[in-house]
Protein backbone atom coordinates (compact mmCIF):
# COMPACT_ATOMS: atom_id res chain seq x y z
CA UNK A 1 0.00 0.00 0.00
CA UNK A 2 2.82 2.65 1.05
CA UNK A 3 4.74 1.85 -2.52
CA UNK A 4 1.29 2.40 -3.80
CA UNK A 5 1.11 5.59 -2.80
CA UNK A 6 4.58 6.59 -3.07
CA UNK A 7 4.27 5.77 -6.92
CA UNK A 8 0.92 7.88 -7.13
CA UNK A 9 2.74 10.76 -5.39
CA UNK A 10 5.47 10.57 -8.00
CA UNK A 11 3.17 10.40 -10.93
CA UNK A 12 1.40 13.20 -9.23
CA UNK A 13 4.29 15.27 -9.24
CA UNK A 14 5.49 14.23 -12.42
CA UNK A 15 1.94 15.68 -14.31
CA UNK A 16 2.14 18.61 -11.53
CA UNK A 17 5.82 19.67 -13.65
CA UNK A 18 4.71 18.80 -16.83
CA UNK A 19 2.02 21.41 -16.72
CA UNK A 20 4.19 24.00 -15.11
CA UNK A 21 6.47 23.39 -17.77
CA UNK A 22 3.87 23.64 -20.56
CA UNK A 23 2.31 26.71 -19.54
CA UNK A 24 6.06 27.84 -18.95
CA UNK A 25 6.51 27.29 -22.31
CA UNK A 26 3.27 29.06 -23.61
CA UNK A 27 3.87 31.94 -21.96
CA UNK A 28 7.10 31.98 -23.83
CA UNK A 29 5.17 31.81 -26.63
CA UNK A 30 2.42 34.16 -26.39
CA UNK A 31 4.38 37.29 -23.65
CA UNK A 32 5.49 40.39 -25.72
CA UNK A 33 8.83 40.32 -27.38
CA UNK A 34 10.88 43.49 -27.99
CA UNK A 35 14.06 43.28 -29.89
CA UNK A 36 16.28 46.32 -31.61
CA UNK A 37 18.24 45.16 -34.18
CA UNK A 38 20.95 46.48 -37.11
CA UNK A 39 21.06 44.58 -40.26
CA UNK A 40 23.18 45.57 -43.80
CA UNK A 41 21.79 44.52 -47.12
CA UNK A 42 22.60 45.54 -50.85
CA UNK A 43 19.77 47.55 -52.97
CA UNK A 44 19.37 47.00 -56.72
CA UNK A 45 17.13 48.62 -58.53
CA UNK A 46 16.36 48.23 -62.27
CA UNK A 47 16.30 51.14 -64.76
CA UNK A 48 12.88 52.69 -65.83
CA UNK A 49 12.23 54.58 -68.89
CA UNK A 50 9.21 57.50 -69.72
CA UNK A 51 9.40 60.90 -70.41
CA UNK A 52 12.20 60.66 -72.81
CA UNK A 53 14.48 59.88 -70.28
CA UNK A 54 15.91 56.77 -69.22
CA UNK A 55 16.94 56.54 -66.12
CA UNK A 56 19.34 54.04 -64.24
CA UNK A 57 20.11 54.13 -60.27
CA UNK A 58 23.44 52.29 -59.44
CA UNK A 59 23.52 49.34 -57.04
CA UNK A 60 24.86 50.29 -53.35
CA UNK A 61 25.03 48.55 -49.74
CA UNK A 62 23.18 50.06 -46.97
CA UNK A 63 22.15 49.40 -43.10
CA UNK A 64 19.23 49.44 -41.48
CA UNK A 65 18.29 50.00 -37.81
CA UNK A 66 14.70 48.54 -36.21
CA UNK A 67 12.44 48.78 -33.27
CA UNK A 68 10.33 45.99 -33.16
CA UNK A 69 7.14 44.42 -31.10
CA UNK A 70 5.43 41.56 -31.24
CA UNK A 71 2.64 40.95 -29.18
CA UNK A 72 1.07 38.15 -30.42
CA UNK A 73 1.24 35.76 -33.87
CA UNK A 74 -0.45 38.58 -35.76
CA UNK A 75 0.02 41.81 -34.01
CA UNK A 76 3.80 42.73 -34.28
CA UNK A 77 4.82 46.11 -35.62
CA UNK A 78 8.45 48.01 -36.10
CA UNK A 79 9.42 50.65 -36.93
CA UNK A 80 12.87 51.33 -38.84
CA UNK A 81 15.03 53.64 -40.27
CA UNK A 82 17.25 52.92 -43.42
CA UNK A 83 20.57 54.79 -45.25
CA UNK A 84 22.40 53.61 -48.66
CA UNK A 85 23.80 55.60 -51.45
CA UNK A 86 20.84 56.33 -54.23
CA UNK A 87 23.48 57.54 -57.34
CA UNK A 88 20.88 57.83 -60.94
CA UNK A 89 22.43 58.57 -64.27
CA UNK A 90 19.79 60.11 -66.53
CA UNK A 91 19.86 59.31 -70.25
CA UNK A 92 18.03 61.20 -73.36
CA UNK A 93 15.62 58.49 -74.74
CA UNK A 94 12.62 57.61 -77.23
CA UNK A 95 13.40 60.71 -78.64
CA UNK A 96 12.29 61.61 -81.92
CA UNK A 97 15.87 61.49 -84.56
CA UNK A 98 18.31 63.65 -84.54
CA UNK A 99 17.89 63.33 -80.70
CA UNK A 100 19.34 66.76 -78.81
CA UNK A 101 22.93 66.51 -77.55
CA UNK A 102 22.29 65.33 -74.30
CA UNK A 103 25.44 63.47 -72.30
CA UNK A 104 24.47 60.90 -69.21
CA UNK A 105 24.25 62.74 -66.71
CA UNK A 106 25.38 61.08 -63.16
CA UNK A 107 24.05 62.47 -59.99
CA UNK A 108 25.37 61.63 -56.50
CA UNK A 109 22.34 60.87 -53.62
CA UNK A 110 21.78 59.54 -50.11
CA UNK A 111 19.05 57.71 -49.71
CA UNK A 112 17.28 58.22 -46.09
CA UNK A 113 14.13 56.30 -45.46
CA UNK A 114 11.83 55.97 -42.34
CA UNK A 115 8.89 53.17 -42.33
CA UNK A 116 6.50 51.49 -40.12
CA UNK A 117 5.42 48.12 -41.03
CA UNK A 118 3.33 45.41 -39.33
CA UNK A 119 4.09 42.07 -39.11
CA UNK A 120 2.80 38.39 -38.80
CA UNK A 121 5.09 35.75 -37.09
CA UNK A 122 5.40 32.35 -35.42
CA UNK A 123 7.75 31.13 -33.00
CA UNK A 124 9.19 27.60 -33.98
CA UNK A 125 11.69 26.25 -31.50
CA UNK A 126 14.66 28.40 -31.72
CA UNK A 127 13.35 30.05 -35.13
CA UNK A 128 11.04 32.89 -35.74
CA UNK A 129 9.89 33.32 -39.44
CA UNK A 130 7.71 36.27 -39.93
CA UNK A 131 6.07 38.26 -43.12
CA UNK A 132 5.31 42.35 -43.00
CA UNK A 133 4.11 44.75 -44.96
CA UNK A 134 3.97 48.90 -44.33
CA UNK A 135 4.96 52.28 -45.63
CA UNK A 136 6.70 55.27 -44.70
CA UNK A 137 9.14 58.43 -46.62
CA UNK A 138 11.83 57.99 -48.98
CA UNK A 139 14.37 61.12 -49.20
CA UNK A 140 17.10 61.35 -51.62
CA UNK A 141 19.67 63.97 -50.69
CA UNK A 142 22.07 64.97 -53.92
CA UNK A 143 25.28 65.83 -52.42
CA UNK A 144 26.35 69.13 -52.60
CA UNK A 145 28.38 71.00 -55.81
CA UNK A 146 26.11 69.43 -58.47
CA UNK A 147 24.81 71.33 -61.12
CA UNK A 148 21.07 71.27 -61.46
CA UNK A 149 20.90 68.51 -58.74
CA UNK A 150 17.55 68.56 -56.73
CA UNK A 151 16.13 66.84 -53.40
CA UNK A 152 13.57 64.68 -53.33
CA UNK A 153 11.07 63.23 -51.16
CA UNK A 154 8.27 60.48 -52.37
CA UNK A 155 5.64 58.12 -50.30
CA UNK A 156 7.46 54.31 -50.30
CA UNK A 157 5.64 50.79 -50.05
CA UNK A 158 7.20 48.20 -47.80
CA UNK A 159 6.87 44.66 -47.95
CA UNK A 160 8.79 41.32 -47.20
CA UNK A 161 9.48 38.35 -44.94
CA UNK A 162 12.56 36.84 -43.34
CA UNK A 163 13.17 34.98 -40.09
CA UNK A 164 14.77 35.07 -36.61
CA UNK A 165 17.20 32.59 -35.74
CA UNK A 166 18.00 32.59 -32.04
CA UNK A 167 21.61 31.37 -30.92
CA UNK A 168 21.70 32.48 -27.29
CA UNK A 169 19.03 33.92 -24.74
CA UNK A 170 17.99 37.57 -26.02
CA UNK A 171 20.66 37.33 -28.82
CA UNK A 172 20.48 36.09 -32.74
CA UNK A 173 20.47 36.47 -36.78
CA UNK A 174 17.92 38.28 -38.30
CA UNK A 175 18.00 36.92 -42.21
CA UNK A 176 15.60 38.85 -44.76
CA UNK A 177 14.69 40.35 -47.80
CA UNK A 178 12.63 43.53 -48.49
CA UNK A 179 11.35 45.53 -51.32
CA UNK A 180 10.40 49.01 -52.05
CA UNK A 181 7.86 50.25 -54.31
CA UNK A 182 7.90 54.37 -54.69
CA UNK A 183 8.01 56.66 -57.77
CA UNK A 184 11.35 57.28 -59.90
CA UNK A 185 12.84 59.97 -57.97
CA UNK A 186 13.84 63.21 -59.73
CA UNK A 187 17.18 64.83 -59.05
CA UNK A 188 18.26 66.56 -61.61
CA UNK A 189 16.01 69.86 -63.14
CA UNK A 190 17.74 69.13 -66.16
CA UNK A 191 16.36 65.90 -67.31
CA UNK A 192 12.79 65.10 -66.57
CA UNK A 193 12.21 62.01 -64.25
CA UNK A 194 10.87 58.79 -65.58
CA UNK A 195 7.49 58.80 -63.51
CA UNK A 196 7.51 55.17 -63.17
CA UNK A 197 7.03 52.73 -60.55
CA UNK A 198 10.30 51.89 -59.42
CA UNK A 199 11.27 48.78 -57.04
CA UNK A 200 14.27 47.77 -54.71
CA UNK A 201 15.32 44.64 -53.77
CA UNK A 202 16.85 44.70 -50.45
CA UNK A 203 18.80 40.98 -49.59
CA UNK A 204 19.73 41.89 -45.71
CA UNK A 205 21.74 39.94 -42.85
CA UNK A 206 21.72 41.49 -39.08
CA UNK A 207 21.55 40.85 -35.31
CA UNK A 208 19.04 41.73 -33.10
CA UNK A 209 19.06 42.43 -29.41
CA UNK A 210 15.45 40.87 -27.47
CA UNK A 211 15.05 42.77 -24.08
Amino acid sequence: MRRTGTLSALFLLSLAAHSVSHAQARADHTRTRTDIALSVYGAFTPSTTGNSTLQSPSNSAGGLLELRQIRNPIIGYEVTYAYNRANQTYFAANCILPCPSSPPLPISADAHEATADWLISVHIANVRPFVLAGGGVLLDLPTSGQSGAASNTKLVFVYGGGLDWGLVPHVGLRLQYRGNLYNAPALTTLYHSTGQLAKTAEPMIGAYIRF
